[in-house]
């Protein structure tokens, strides 16, 4: 299985896996959540763009859910970023 983020278009989200104590978790971000909190000034933007420029701080959002109980597939939220 190929661990390549991708952009699934049926739910607006870029689709991507952490590992994690040597597994692989999946997990996810919606487009929205990636341009409003990233990128709110900009206009037709691409999610994988600004998910490859922020993957590091996104990936640890995941660890973080994970450490505190989250199960796959663990889906982003604004609250779950760092305060820019």
């Amino acid at each position: 299985m190929s661990h390549q983020p991708f952009f699934d278009h049926g739910t607006s989200s870029v689709r991507f896996w952490v590992e994690i104590d040597s597994n692989w978790v999946a997990a996810s971000i919606r487009r929205e959540v990636l341009h409003y909190f990233y990128r709110s000034d900009a206009h037709g933007e691409d999610p994988m763009d600004t998910y490859r420029s922020h993957s590091q701080d996104i990936e640890e959002a995941v660890r973080r859910r994970v450490a505190q109980g989250a199960r796959e597939p663990v889906i982003i939220r604004e609250p779950d970023l760092p305060v820019l």
